[in-house]
């Protein structure tokens, strides 16, 4: 009897980032919100993947890409809890678990059709608060509106 292969294997990208640890249910927002269906890049993704850690998981590697602070809070608000691995000349150089920040500025949408942020040319701003579930939320620095993670529309 053969032996029967139980892994697949993906080409290892020679520089670049992987998003390891995305919830299966967001790799594909997660994918979106950074644009990669524009990449130039090759961008390799898996989902509903076993872990250990989730259970199912997600998967995202970009060849070619590191991420700006601002991409890294998007990735943070979808998926708080994702992995960030940096690759250079096909070895790890840096591997991170994402943070919430503190404030959010300029990537995502206040939710009140009334705030000044969406009737004037004013960049939004939101502290990153926790609940009394400690559940994690935006509230606008200008309306004073809470909003969860999980409705939040990106700029």
């Amino acid at each position: 009897m053969k032996n029967k292969r139980t892994e697949l294997k993906v080409t290892a990208i020679r520089s670049g980032t992987v998003i390891d640890h995305i919830p299966s249910e967001f790799t594909f927002r997660v994918f979106k919100i950074l644009g990669l269906e524009q990449s130039d890049n090759p961008v390799y993704f898996g989902t509903n993947l076993g872990s250990k850690k989730l259970g199912k998981k997600g998967i995202i590697k970009i060849n070619g890409k590191f991420f700006k602070p601002e991409e890294v809070s998007k990735i943070a608000l979808v998926a708080p809890k994702a992995t960030l691995i940096e690759i250079k000349d096909y070895e790890v150089v840096k591997k991170q678990q994402v943070d919430l920040p503190e404030k959010i500025d300029k990537i995502v949408k206040c939710f009140n059709p009334r705030c000044v942020t969406n009737n004037q040319n004013i960049s939004t701003s939101f502290s990153v608060i926790t609940d009394q579930y400690g559940r994690a939320k935006l509230s606008c620095h200008f309306c004073e509106k809470t909003m969860s993670l999980e409705n939040i529309d990106f700029l």
